[in-house]
């Protein structure tokens, strides 16, 4: 099985190798030895293939949390107007769903500051 800290997918050229290996009416346990894969991944490249015509990896899809701040010039100005204001205020003020922790993450991207203390 691979490492979990390896990050990535497999090539596609091993892929196909563990497919025609499949078709040549290998079984998938000695596969799974001979690739250094489990048989869940075979078992989810075979589903991939039938329901797609294809067993390469998906691409395309997206990484991180859900990008509901797309007008960051906007939000800037929200800030700087509305600063005082707590992340429940605020994350109301603005005109979508938003969470107190997407503002909170969304406040530190652009570099502005939660601390209420004056400092020294």
């Amino acid at each position: 099985m691979r490492d979990a800290l390896m990050a990535g997918a497999y090539s596609d050229d091993l892929r196909e190798k563990v497919i025609t290996a499949i078709e040549r009416g290998e079984k998938k346990s000695q596969i799974s030895r001979m690739f250094n894969i489990s048989r869940d991944t075979i078992d989810r490249w075979l589903k991939r293939r039938s329901a797609t015509g294809s067993v390469q990896a998906a691409q395309g899809y997206q990484r991180g949390h859900s990008h509901r701040i797309s007008d960051w010039d906007e939000f800037r100005a929200l800030a700087q107007t509305y600063g005082d204001k707590t992340l429940a205020e605020m994350a109301q003020l603005w005109q979508g769903d938003i969470s107190e922790r997407t503002m909170s993450r969304a406040l530190a991207q652009i570099g502005c500051t939660r601390k209420k203390r004056p400092t020294a």
